[in-house]
């Protein structure tokens, strides 16, 4: 059994954890068990029930000259729009305020740390660099954003390799450099409010790239200005050895996935590795991008070319990330209801034809603004939620769009239409384009949702 991380100089000192979530809880127990006298307080009562009593003190209260650092989880501002109270009191009182990937990194100095960021596809590529990494035999932990807590993650120590989802807000509250290889995928507009607008987000992003030693890699998708100019700019600085990788074109010294086609040009001469059409659980040009950089990062590791290339051919694909679900009678159900806006929603609409399209939900500003140029890969659109009538607006003509109201409806029309239709390679496709709170807790619910209908659909035999 794997041994438990320990935190390095926090015995009998006072640490303070706001925020009892899953980072948070994780902090509690890594700091408890390293013999920190541990501060715990989160403003909801319902949080607090997960923690001893012993371990809670209203933070609101605190003494702060007696505590030495706070650990803050990442939802919780610290600047922007307003900082909370308690976080501010600490920082007036000189305390630094740290996120649990910076315990980590003082807990494992001798393992090494994937860092992953960008404003989508991070989660992808962490779990499809760690599925690269676990095939090919390496000492592997995934987590962070995505999944696992990092304090909840096992110790790996030298030769081990933590492969980390990191948020802007996290990376925000991480002083020290973590990452031997960095991963910044993409940038477009998010989170402003919390960073007070889009140079305070890049800048964010961008602390990612901070150099951990003369050997450390960093890694920039280049589909994107704000990503090209960051890649540019270090590259001047020559901190860290810079790689760039693209889905639209070829990347000098890099690598690159034009039309599908992986080519690793890192070595100087352009080497083609394996047209990635062929990889059904990672379609789309956005996916190839995240193929490009798992590749360079693999193979910053250490990894032989043919490893990272069962790695990508084995990859079973991420769970609400266009996830293909079931193919019923040649009819493709894809599950990609992580897409809680039309930006996500776009990059699963780019990849296919013959599309019946399931959307709606609880609305997000602009609604379907900006995916106009998808809707001739649209067969028909199913309309589900609170969005539905607004959704039928928007579409007007455009697309012929049925008010199917809850998601058993709109799959069992979709999927009838499509046998009728006998067109060439239908999908049915949940990608909602709005987040999942008027009828699901969540977009997890939601896509469990319907991977149980559709399964019900298999088991019958027939769409």
């Amino acid at each position: 059994m794997a041994s438990p991380i320990r935190i390095p100089d926090v015995a009998n000192k006072v640490v303070a954890v706001l925020g009892l979530a899953r980072s948070g809880l994780a902090a509690v127990e890594a700091l408890h068990n390293s013999g920190a006298i541990v501060w715990a307080w989160d403003d909801a009562e319902k949080a607090r029930a997960n923690v001893p009593e012993p371990l809670l003190a209203d933070l609101h209260k605190a003494d702060w000259s007696k505590a030495t650092a706070l650990v803050i989880s990442p939802g919780i501002p610290t600047t922007f729009p307003k900082p909370n109270p308690v976080a501010a009191a600490a920082k007036a009182a000189g305390l630094p305020l740290i996120s649990d990937i910076e315990l980590l990194h003082r807990a494992e100095p001798k393992a090494r740390v994937v860092g992953i960021t960008g404003t989508n596809g991070k989660s992808t590529v962490t779990t499809l660099l760690g599925h690269i990494l676990k095939s090919a035999g390496r000492n592997v932990a995934v987590g962070g954003n995505l999944g696992q807590a990092v304090l909840g993650l096992p110790a790996l120590g030298g030769g081990g390799i933590y492969v980390l989802e990191l948020s802007s807000y996290q990376l925000e509250i991480t002083p020290s450099p973590v990452s031997d290889v960095a991963m910044l995928l993409n940038i477009t507009p998010d989170h402003l409010d919390r960073h007070g607008g889009m140079e305070g987000y890049v800048a964010a992003k961008k602390m990612i790239m901070r150099p951990k030693g003369g050997s450390s890699i960093g890694i920039i998708g280049l589909d994107d200005a704000p990503c090209r100019q960051m890649f540019a700019a270090l590259q001047a600085e020559r901190k860290r050895r810079m790689i760039g990788v693209s889905a639209e074109r070829a990347v000098e010294g890099g690598v690159s996935a034009v039309n599908g086609m992986l080519v690793d040009a890192i070595g100087g001469k352009p080497i083609e590795i394996l047209d990635l059409n062929a990889v059904a659980r990672l379609p789309g040009q956005h996916n190839w991008q995240n193929a490009a950089a798992c590749y360079a990062a693999a193979r910053a590791l250490g990894l032989g070319i043919d490893e990272v290339v069962e790695g990508l051919k084995t990859y079973p694909g991420l769970v609400h990330r266009q996830e293909l679900v079931a193919t019923i009678d040649g009819i493709r159900f894809v599950n990609d209801s992580k897409a809680t806006n039309a930006d996500a929603a776009a990059k699963a609409l780019a990849c296919y034809d013959n599309i019946y399209w399931i959307a709606g939900g609880k609305p997000k500003e602009g609604g379907l603004a900006g995916l106009e140029s998808f809707y001739p890969r649209i067969r028909r659109a199913y309309l589900i939620g609170e969005a539905a009538q607004a959704f039928g607006k928007q579409l007007g003509g455009a697309v012929t769009a049925t008010q199917s109201g809850t998601l058993d409806q709109a799959v069992a029309q979709a999927a009838a239409d499509a046998k009728k239709d006998a067109a060439q390679s239908p999908v049915v496709l949940l990608s909602p384009a709005c987040a999942s709170f008027d009828q699901y807790n969540d977009f997890e619910e939601r896509g469990d949702h319907f991977r149980q209908i559709v399964a019900t659909l298999q088991a019958k035999g027939a769409a």
